[in-house]
């Protein structure tokens, strides 16, 4: 469903594509990753997940994967002008039926691309509980945020180097499959993956997590480049200074390997403005996949606006009020809500289609021409 912007655009990424060699797929250029990103259209959209699902593992299982949710959903987010949806996967339905896994992807594009929507996926996430398990999933704990979200790949496997060799096959099948389809904007290989959890799951995280993570990270990246993808890959920074001198390690290598620059950010607009600044000496197009707190002082209003103006895609976190209950704060974890919040922390409709903010949504339609 999506048109390059002109034939010029076109033609200059069809150019730079081919001047990757074939046999090999490295880092873009920074000229092919600005000509694959003037071939787009602004990216906007959302962190989604159905409101039938607390997690990943309910999102993608072939017992509660819930296609009509999805299809009502995503007509809604068609409503409201968004371009492009970030949509976290997990390797445990890869191990479990790698080929009823893909089918269910290829279902899900379908509907996206139905709703004029593409669709950003994560390969792995290192946020929330580090035990994932397949089959029926918890039921969500009252007033907790984000209760049942599972990170992938789980504890077991990131202590134990050699169980992850079975993760090259879970990424190079996934992305090989998908490597050429229109219908995936971008490959998103670890989300947050130095985050220790500490308000959370802290107590069962390794101490030196980001030790055991920055190994596998760079293996992903060399398999799924491997799968030769058509798409940009990209990891966000999501914590620290990002000035050249003030790099960690995990984030200096993260922003050294994505085709494309991505980045979470919660704070107020004037945070948001030094952080796209700071960003900006890359020379590479700029993606903001995590951004909308509310109570934080990020609001739509104005940093939609500000990133529309800058030409900075922009993924807000959470979309129907549902099973993972984003609407409460991170700070559920020590003090779980009874009723529903007086400001929502996240998520912009009910599960009925009502808006949360009918003002919202004005605003967000009116700055992707969707009015």
């Amino acid at each position: 469903m999506f048109r390059f912007r002109n034939y010029a655009c076109a033609f200059a990424f069809v150019l730079a594509l081919a001047a990757v060699p074939a046999q090999a797929r490295d880092q873009w250029t920074k000229d092919q990753a600005k000509a694959w990103y003037a071939s787009q259209p602004w990216l906007v959209g959302c962190n989604y997940i159905p409101s039938s699902a607390i997690n990943q593992l309910e999102m993608w299982q072939a017992e509660t994967f819930d296609p009509a949710t999805i299809d009502r959903e995503l007509g809604w987010a068609e409503g409201l002008g968004f371009t492009s949806i970030r949509v976290f996967l997990h390797d445990l339905p890869w191990k479990q039926d790698s080929d009823g896994f893909i089918k269910r992807i290829d279902q899900f594009l379908s509907i996206a691309d139905k709703h004029h929507i593409g669709v950003m996926f994560v390969l792995f996430d290192s946020c929330w509980d580090p035990a994932p398990a397949l089959g029926k999933q918890r039921a969500p704990k009252p007033g907790l945020h984000n209760s049942g979200w599972v990170q992938a790949p789980g504890l077991a496997i990131l202590n134990d180097p050699a169980k992850q060799a079975d993760l090259e096959g879970y990424v190079k099948g996934i992305v090989g499959r998908f490597r050429a389809d229109r219908r995936v904007q971008v490959w998103d290989l670890h989300n947050e993956p130095d985050n220790r959890n500490d308000s959370s799951y802290g107590k069962l995280e390794p101490k030196n997590k980001w030790e055991l993570v920055l190994p596998l990270l760079k293996k992903t990246f060399a398999w799924a480049r491997e799968a030769d993808p058509s798409q940009p890959l990209t990891s966000g920074v999501w914590i620290g200074d990002w000035s050249e001198n003030k790099l960690s390690a995990m984030a200096r290598f993260q922003l050294d390997q994505s085709d494309v620059i991505s980045f979470h950010d919660y704070s107020p607009v004037d945070k948001l403005k030094s952080r796209i600044a700071s960003l900006r000496h890359y020379e590479r197009p700029l993606l903001c996949t995590e951004y909308m707190a509310r109570p934080a002082g990020s609001r739509f209003d104005p940093s939609l606006g500000e990133m529309k103006s800058q030409n900075v895609a922009a993924y807000n976190w959470g979309f129907v009020d549902g099973k993972s209950q984003t609407i409460y704060p991170w700070d559920s974890w020590q003090k779980p809500y009874d009723n529903e919040p007086p400001v929502w922390f996240h998520d912009i409709f009910r599960r009925d289609g009502t808006p949360y903010k009918p003002e919202e949504v004005a605003y967000i339609r009116k700055v992707t021409g969707k009015n």
